[in-house]
């Protein structure tokens, strides 16, 4: 097999031609081989090695394809991604995967079944705060982790026209921010207890959620996830307490901003994040500094990817993890609609 793993992308609208195929040409290990999507010229002209096709079918007919990535509304995920697979293809999918546990387990289960991969598109476990807070937890500098607050809050009043926004086609905050909120506490903590969750639509005109508040209930702490359309003013990314300090960090990790505006992984300042506050407390010991983020790294997932199609490496997100993020959806809905707090059962 070849040292770069072609990939071939299926959509080429916002999620396509900026968080997937730039990430993919700069990680070092794979190439946009081909790309299906009705913007052929624009396609064309951005990447003029690639096979610009028309449609599903003509990208799966293409025979040196190993992997597939679903860069499409998320209603389509599931059919895009069983016909990808039964094909023989390893597959990408954008988050949400699916729009329902059930078929994100069906997923998975095809997927072990053919001995393919299906990795669930969640990129920001490589933000760089959140990789930062990852380390700083997991050395224990914090104490205990009592309380954790992840919150992805913008200021956006006005409901656009677009797919993003219609509750039909799996639009809202909780399928499009939520499984990056919730894959990251899971990468932390695992699966909780308990799902407790407010999920509303409070601007006017907005026929899917735009705010939604989950709390997951573990033996030891809660973790908060928080999402609004709503926040002129935004708290903190980040607020972490533990038995001996906390760590506060403000600001969304700045790939996506960069990525948008035309840079790309590797040019000068990509990825850098400005620091957070840590404060820590050990007896008489009291220190309270600025804390360095680490640079983000998206490319880390596309490396990742090919380090398990190309020499067999265990892909840090697991199918399980599309699944149980699903399930945690599912809860939250159903406890908004119950006023109650849901149990935690793995599918």
């Amino acid at each position: 097999m070849s040292s770069a793993l072609k990939v071939g992308l299926m959509g080429y609208g916002l999620a396509g031609a900026t968080f997937h195929a730039p990430v993919i040409e700069h990680c070092g290990r794979a190439s946009v081989a081909a790309i299906a999507t009705s913007q052929a010229e624009r396609a064309q002209a951005d990447y003029p090695d690639a096979r610009i096709v028309a449609d599903f079918d003509a990208l799966l007919a293409i025979d040196d394809i190993a992997c597939i990535v679903i860069a499409t509304p998320n209603d389509t995920h599931f059919d895009l991604a069983r016909r990808a697979l039964s094909a023989g293809r390893h597959v990408v999918v954008d988050k949400p995967v699916t729009l329902s546990a059930r078929d994100a387990r069906a997923l998975a289960d095809l997927a072990a079944e053919r001995g393919l991969l299906f990795a669930p598109f969640h990129n920001r476990r490589w933000d760089g705060d959140f990789m930062t807070a990852r380390a700083l937890i997991e050395s224990g500098r914090l104490g205990r982790i009592t309380h954790y607050e992840s919150h992805f809050d913008r200021f956006r009043p006005k409901v656009p026209q677009r797919w993003r926004e219609e509750a039909a086609r799996g639009g809202g905050l909780l399928f499009d921010l939520g499984p990056h909120l919730i894959d990251q506490a899971l990468a932390l903590f695992g699966a909780p207890q308990t799902v407790t969750a407010f999920v509303k639509a409070h601007r006017d005109h907005a026929h899917a959620p735009d705010y939604v508040h989950l709390v997951l209930g573990y033996a030891d702490k809660e973790v908060v996830l928080h999402a609004s359309a709503l926040a002129a003013l935004e708290p903190p990314r980040f607020a972490i307490h533990g038995t001996r300090g906390s760590y506060v960090k403000t600001g969304l990790d700045v790939q996506e901003d960069q990525l948008r505006s035309g840079m790309r992984p590797g040019d000068a300042g990509f990825g850098k994040n400005p620091p957070g506050l840590l404060r820590e407390v050990d007896g008489d010991h009291d220190l309270r500094h600025e804390f360095a983020t680490r640079d983000g790294a998206y490319v880390e997932f596309y490396r990742a990817l090919a380090a398990s199609v190309l020499d067999g490496k265990a892909f840090p997100v697991t199918p399980q993890d599309a699944v149980d993020t699903m399930t945690i959806i599912e809860l939250a809905t159903q406890s908004e609609r119950e006023g109650r707090r849901m149990e935690f059962v793995r599918g």
